[in-house]
């Protein structure tokens, strides 16, 4: 049961910012995250590969 309340509280960060979004009329923060969180996903996935210096190559 620890595992699962330490997930809760790690995503909770995304629920604050949904409803900050919301409340706000934030709406332009949603793709700017997305994307973000893609590239930051992107990189972790590829940085042992082959593709790793043409990656950075772009940044």
């Amino acid at each position: 049961m620890g595992a699962w309340k330490t997930l809760r509280e790690r995503l909770k960060i995304f629920k604050e910012l949904w409803a900050f979004m919301r409340v706000r009329k934030k709406w332009w923060l949603g793709p700017i995250i997305f994307v973000l969180l893609f590239l930051g996903l992107f990189i972790v996935l590829t940085q042992g590969s082959a593709l790793a210096p043409f990656i950075y190559s772009l940044f």
